[in-house]
């Protein structure tokens, strides 16, 4: 019992690491996307659904990683990986093993989680939320 509380009390913290690595992660699919770098993607014409979804992957996971706006951006990224998943990865196979989308789930979920469950303690939502 005493090791479950001790684990526990640790928890917030956890999240804002896991929030923090999800957020460098996905911060590397937005720049390969807009700007080819570290991958090598051939970048989307502009106000294209590609383009969009790379701004998205962009902005968000500087918010993310920051911790500002933390459920509204993650709501949104969750969204944008659903439909990624349905656009992208549904169609060639049924099972995500087969169809390339594990990865596109996991963020998905993730993201989905943090909408609902908060950015952390290391976040500047919660420095607002103890100044106001």
């Amino acid at each position: 019992m005493a090791l479950e509380q001790t684990v526990a009390g640790y928890s917030p913290y956890v999240r804002s690491i896991v929030r923090i690595v999800v957020a460098l992660l996905f911060l590397e699919h937005g720049l390969s996307r807009l700007f080819g770098w570290p991958s090598a993607l051939p970048s989307p014409p502009v106000l294209t659904m590609y383009w969009f979804a790379g701004a998205i992957e962009l902005v968000g996971a500087v918010f993310l990683l920051l911790g500002l706006f933390t459920r509204p951006m993650a709501f949104i990224a969750s969204g944008e990986m659903a439909f990624a998943y349905f656009i992208s990865h549904a169609p060639r196979n049924f099972f995500p093993i087969l169809n390339g989308g594990d990865g596109v789930i996991l963020y998905c979920f993730i993201f989905f989680y943090l909408a609902f469950a908060g950015a952390g303690p290391w976040s500047v939502d919660a420095i607002w939320r103890k100044r106001t």
